[in-house]
């Protein structure tokens, strides 16, 4: 694995020449998070960096411009360079979208920055862990279907098993060492409870370059298991009878100036071992829930993995109420064993990483603007409740659907500050427009239940 490039931009050209990078790509992601860029050839880096790379937002979902707008400049982070694993002679770089000589309002990465600065004036950094859940399947030529990659027979319960994963070690392990030889420090990985899902665990970062590193991690697994004659499908709810995938937000705010973990703490009276600053951040996150499940589960598809059961192997393990607790996985907000941090287990691979954080980041930071208290742990097995024993818990359910979740952005003041107004508008239109189609969509199942039943 090449050696990564240094962040000076005084030696980043040299050492990107001297590792063999003849391309660049300066790249930016629309409302979904899916990387856009154009191609710059390595002669053209100082103009790259100045921003010279010039595109048309009408052209992009999300980014809200008509065809006579200025167009928008790609301005690239030089801290975020990333040598493309299986393609080394391109270099890939995070960037920021500017226009008219000053950053663009609705670009997602801007978006985080500016919810960063709120943080930042209180002294308040975050950290962030995404652990990246995912399917990995060859689809065959002769009849489209698609297979996981292992051919041994389909169990009931495959979570955690060892001869599934060691027959997906060609891609896996590829896949691992390129990502340790970005420095990203894998700790583990597994085969999940869904045949041919899979989940990869890597060290926390601060949340920019977190949410720069799920970016680009998505298109690292697909071409890497596309070399090896399958796919990477980040679909939150593939099959409806298996487990679907998640990507936790693992949470921590700390210190600017020291670095200092600021959820940690030996002294919490509810046993769950986070401070009162982290209980406030918490509240804060739970009193918006439902209008965060829009952003970090943003998909139609998404609101079929929220469900209680419906996997071959019992419960889905998915969040569905608006709860927090120890260590305990059937609420939404878990403080996992050891404490130190928040697990946000709403949040899934379809998210805008960028979008997804700086709505938590909002929300935590109003709970402690306003001293918010969430309350009690829940520690019981809320899967097994009656609607009247959660009823008399306070515990009420998260939106059942991507409508109900639209419905919740669309009333919180909240969403519209942080988005700001034209990011807000273009994203709600969208999403809205999408739930529309879902609706109007005639589906196989009502065909067959429907078409010849009177």
């Amino acid at each position: 694995m090449n050696k990564q490039p240094g962040t000076g931009s005084n030696s980043l050209k040299d050492d990107l020449t001297a590792q063999g990078v003849e391309f660049m790509l300066p790249s930016y992601v629309d409302m979904h998070g899916v990387s856009k860029s154009k191609m710059v050839p390595i002669a053209h880096f100082d103009d790259m960096m100045s921003g010279s790379e010039l595109c048309t937002g009408a052209a992009l979902d999300g980014v809200p411009q008509e065809i006579n707008d200025e167009e928008v400049a790609a301005h690239p982070d030089p801290a975020s360079c990333i040598i493309q694993p299986w393609m080394p002679n391109v270099a890939w770089f995070a960037s920021d979208l500017y226009c008219e000589g000053k950053p663009f309002e609705p670009c997602s990465r801007n978006i985080l920055k500016r919810t960063l600065a709120k943080a930042s004036q209180l002294g308040y950094g975050l950290n962030l862990g995404i652990e990246a859940e995912f399917f990995v399947f060859r689809e065959e030529e002769d009849d489209g279907v698609y297979r996981p990659v292992s051919t041994r027979h389909n169990l009931d319960k495959p979570a955690y098993d060892a001869s599934r994963l060691l027959d997906n070690m060609g891609w896996l392990g590829e896949l691992v060492t390129a990502m340790n030889g970005l420095g990203w420090d894998v700790y583990s990985f597994d085969h999940e409870d869904g045949i041919g899902q899979f989940e990869i665990d890597f060290a926390y970062a601060d949340v920019l370059t977190m949410a720069d590193r799920f970016v680009f991690f998505r298109r690292l697994a697909n071409e890497i298991a596309r070399n090896h004659g399958a796919f990477a499908s980040f679909m939150p709810k593939p099959f409806p009878d298996y487990a679907g995938s998640g990507a936790h937000f693992n949470l921590s705010l700390y210190d600017e100036k020291t670095g200092t973990n600021l959820f940690e703490t030996d002294d919490d009276p509810r046993g769950c071992g986070i401070s009162p600053l982290g209980y406030q951040f918490l509240a804060g996150v739970l009193r918006h829930l439902p209008s965060l499940c829009a952003v970090v589960s943003p998909t139609v598809n998404s609101y079929k993995r929220l469900i209680l059961k419906g996997s071959n192997s019992g419960f889905t393990w998915a969040p569905v109420f608006c709860s927090y607790g120890n260590n305990n996985r059937t609420n939404t907000l878990r403080i996992p064993r050891g404490g130190g941090r928040v697990e946000l287990r709403v949040a899934d691979p379809a998210c805008n990483p960028y979008l997804g954080a700086a709505m938590v980041l909002a929300a935590g930071l109003e709970g402690i603007r306003e001293q918010l208290d969430p309350g009690e742990p829940h520690t019981d097995n809320l899967y097994i409740k009656s609607t009247e024993e959660l009823d008399s818990l306070g515990v009420s359910m998260l939106p059942r659907t991507l409508g109900e979740a639209l419905d919740a952005f669309s009333g919180n003041p909240l969403t519209r500050e942080t988005f700001g107004g034209d990011m807000y508008d273009a994203w709600l239109s969208f999403k809205q427009q999408e739930w529309l189609s879902y609706l109007n969509h005639v589906s196989d199942w009502e065909q067959n239940r429907y078409l010849k039943f009177f």
